[in-house]
């Protein structure tokens, strides 16, 4: 652990949101629990802003058990992507609080973290899909940025066949830290949002999409050669990574404005 993280410790312990056998539990780790299985990674809300998240897939029901309890011990809220119904139907009974979203394949469980933030705005994302077949991946966006606390907007297939459909919904829009668009097909999307937008557009390519759609590789290419400056992009159906860095800049935008805010009321 480095200074910072252990300061941050010595807070929680003062405020009483850890007990003194926890601070020493938590020095004693050194930043991480050893599951044997896994190496969870206890000290990344303090690196990056966030707790560690859980890629379900691949995992067995025992071994996602046990991060997740873990990561509660210690005052995370949890997130976990890809996971499988089946997965689902065998952690709910042990975490009824949990939450399974069956489009997203997310699985997300209330911890401590906004608890004891309770004073700190989330800032805005919306997440705009060019196509219902896109939803699968958009909702894994919009639950990812909805746990990193944002106040998250869907806007649903607006795709560039019928721009009448967006020019509906940019008010919505130009009030967002950050845009997550998920499209596949040609993935012109993003380009034409970045092109409304004062903030940063995450493209976000999927896999749907005919022959010469190359399991998304069309979309993605696209995105990448966007004329909108503005625009970035992520990996194919990868709508973890684009609510995750949508709700990280809306945080931080959120996070220096009142920073700003608290200089300029102490020079009055």
């Amino acid at each position: 652990m480095n200074a910072e993280q252990i300061e941050q410790l010595a807070r929680a312990l003062l405020a009483g949101r850890l007990s003194p056998e926890q601070f020493a539990h938590r020095l004693a780790q050194g930043g991480f629990a050893d599951l044997g299985e896994a190496k969870v990674d206890l000290a990344r809300p303090g690196r990056c802003g966030f707790p560690e998240v859980v890629f379900a897939e691949g995992k067995s029901v025992e071994a996602i058990e046990k991060i997740f309890r873990t990561l509660l011990d210690h005052g995370a809220d949890v997130l976990a992507t890809r996971m499988s119904a089946e997965q689902a139907e065998l952690l709910g009974p042990r975490f009824p609080q949990g939450q399974y979203h069956p489009i997203g394949r997310t699985f997300r469980i209330p911890g401590g973290r906004q608890a004891a933030e309770p004073q700190v705005p989330s800032g805005r994302v919306a997440v705009v899909t060019a196509g219902t077949s896109d939803l699968p991946v958009a909702e894994e966006a919009r639950q990812t940025a909805l746990w990193t606390g944002a106040e998250v907007t869907l806007i649903e297939d607006v795709g560039v066949a019928g721009p009448h459909r967006l020019t509906a919904s940019l008010p919505t829009l130009k009030e967002a830290d950050a845009v997550v668009v998920v499209a596949g097909m040609e993935g012109a999307l993003p380009s034409v949002v970045g092109g409304h937008v004062c903030c940063p557009v995450i493209g976000v390519p999927t896999s749907v999409g005919y022959g010469a759609s190359f399991g998304g590789v069309a979309a993605l290419l696209a995105m990448l050669n966007s004329c909108a400056a503005n625009v970035t992009v992520v990996n194919i159906d990868a709508g973890f990574k684009g609510g995750y860095i949508a709700g990280l800049i809306a945080k931080n935008a959120v996070v220096r404005s009142q920073g700003s805010w608290v200089r300029d009321q102490q020079s009055v």
